[in-house]
């Protein structure tokens, strides 16, 4: 199997060096490329201590970036992907690789417990992510957010282009496999606790990731963002017709504002059907 491992990695010191060398006991004829992000430590030279080829980038560009650049660089036909911080176990690996060989295009390693979790908040959010996929999709899907996965490296790099430079790439590029009609397969994995500090700020990503929830709808099918808000938007307005009328007898401004409101929504809702399915023309 030609295979390449990406690791994105900011200021992962102390951690990094014990991941490269658990793949290179695994694999050691695989293209095993860390992304330093940016680093302000010695992430990089560790990394290529431990048999790495490292890809620096001048200053930190993001998650979703790191991965971008790793992607570009991999030779592979099938490309890893897992964090720099110790979390994932390079040994999950192989059940990874044995689902792609049954073919899939992309496996993805679930995080089954809460202990996988960083903390509670992290939990409950993941959670939410997950529900909003799972009926958008109408599949079952246990972790949208994991940075764990094995992919086919010709599907994932015609993805690349949608793909953001932050923390949403996980989500982002799930959605695109299936919308895509690309098999997406999930193993359960056991994460281990975080070594070192986390780089999501709470507050400035707990707002990002809220977006993510509309993000997740509009990638996959936005008419199933927009025609229930649309409906509402029609029923409140055909609803307060029927009050004003039988009170008053006439036709209100607030009634025309909600119907045109109903109307507006369902045509952004197929504008923007249509635009997603000109994203993915291509990804057969």
């Amino acid at each position: 199997m030609n295979l390449s491992v990406i690791i994105p990695a900011k200021n992962e010191a102390s951690t990094i060096g014990e991941v490269v060398s658990g793949i290179r006991g695994l694999y050691p004829q695989a293209e095993l490329i860390v992304v330093d992000d940016g680093s302000t430590d010695d992430t990089a030279e560790t990394a290529r201590k431990a048999g790495a080829d490292v890809l620096s980038h001048p200053r930190s560009l993001g998650n979703g970036a790191a991965v971008k650049a790793g992607a570009r660089k991999a030779t592979g036909d099938i490309l890893v992907f897992l964090d720099g911080d110790g979390q994932h176990d390079p040994a999950d690996i192989p059940r990874l690789l044995e689902k792609l060989e049954e073919g899939h295009d992309m496996v993805v390693g679930a995080r089954a417990t809460a202990r996988s979790h960083a903390n509670v908040g992290r939990l409950m959010a993941n959670g939410v992510y997950n529900l909003v996929a799972s009926m958008v999709t109408s599949h079952n899907i246990p972790d949208l957010t994991s940075g764990f996965r094995a992919a086919r490296a010709d599907k994932f790099r015609k993805f690349l282009y949608l793909l953001p430079n932050g923390f949403s790439y996980p989500t982002t590029i799930t959605m695109a496999f299936m919308r895509s009609g690309h098999p997406v397969e999930f193993v359960d994995i056991e994460a281990r606790k975080r070594q070192g500090k986390s780089h999501i700020r709470p507050i400035r990503d707990g707002i990002r990731f809220m977006v993510i929830i509309f993000k997740i709808a509009t990638l996959y099918a936005p008419l199933k963002l927009f025609l229930p808000a649309s409906a509402l938007f029609f029923v409140a307005g055909a609803g307060y017709y029927a009050y004003t009328f039988t009170l008053y007898g006439r036709l209100t401004n607030m009634t025309l504002l909600l119907l045109s409101a109903a109307v507006i929504i369902f045509l952004i809702g197929l504008i923007s059907e249509q635009i997603t399915a000109l994203n993915y023309k291509d990804s057969v």
